[in-house]
């Protein structure tokens, strides 16, 4: 199984009650589940000593239908993020077109074209983890003559086999080819997926931040230009108290993933 599919078992609300996992789409309350998390976040923030307002929460709405996109949507949320090219693309077209959309799953060379033609509202690819798909991307934007597209470098900041990324010593050369040989891209961060033990491990968080530190310094940038992607439902507190900007919730807004039986 993908790493992307591993977020940890959602908890709801402040008792700490865990979610059911064979919840339908019918009997979720995105908006009510919204709220909370955004209450969550708040919460995170201050005792952080951070601003809230700087901390986007991207909706993954990965194997949930468009109805359930829409009535997060209708609670006035703008930011949604999705994993499969195919899904985005079939997902897209039926809904606003003011939504930004993140793609955060592993991005191959031949889905670039499609994925941007389909997906015109496409906001960020936060996935980057190598120059070819870097160049990749620059050259299909460049062709299909769209605006400039916001990508994240992917920084495996576990060392698990099972991730995608590039390793945080390579991080630095990847921002720098991004921002100086990919013209019609536009670095805006780092983006990580943390170990499953997230609490014991916040060590993978602070990588991300290091990693920062060492881009900015080499790129001449401040550090409040280049946004950290880092937490999901499971961990997405603590990721905001270590520095993340950018944080992508799935199952806590929308319920459980509902994968198709395998026979």
């Amino acid at each position: 199984m993908n790493d992307r599919e591993n977020e940890a078992k959602p908890i709801n609300d402040q008792t700490g009650h865990v979610s059911e996992p064979a919840m339908s789409a019918a009997a979720i309350d995105g908006a009510a589940a919204l709220r909370s998390v955004f209450q969550r976040v708040n919460q995170a923030a201050e005792k952080a000593g951070r601003v809230s307002d700087r901390i986007r929460v991207v909706a993954v709405s990965k194997t949930k239908p468009v109805s359930l996109i829409r009535q997060v949507y209708d609670a006035g949320h703008k930011s949604f993020g999705e994993n499969y090219v195919q899904e985005m693309i079939e997902k897209a077209p039926q809904l606003p077109e003011d939504i930004e959309w993140h793609f955060i799953g592993n991005l191959q060379s031949n889905k670039v074209k499609p994925l941007l033609t389909g997906v015109p509202n496409l906001a960020v690819v936060e996935s980057v983890d190598d120059d070819k798909i870097a160049n990749t991307l620059d050259r299909v934007v460049g062709n299909i003559g769209r605006k400039p597209l916001k990508v994240m470098v992917q920084v495996n900041t576990s060392g698990e086999e099972s991730k995608f990324g590039v390793e945080p010593s390579g991080c630095v050369g990847l921002a720098k080819h991004v921002k100086e040989a990919c013209l019609n891209l536009e670095f805006s961060g780092l983006m990580t997926i943390g170990m499953a033990d997230y609490t014991s491990t916040p060590e993978n968080f602070k990588m991300l931040a290091k990693c920062r530190s060492e881009v900015c310094k080499e790129l001449g940038i401040p550090e409040e230009q280049c946004e950290l992607s880092m937490g999901m439902s499971g961990d997405f507190e603590l990721a905001i108290e270590l520095g993340s900007t950018n944080v992508r919730i799935g199952s806590t807004i929308f319920g459980a993933r509902e994968y198709p039986k395998k026979n």
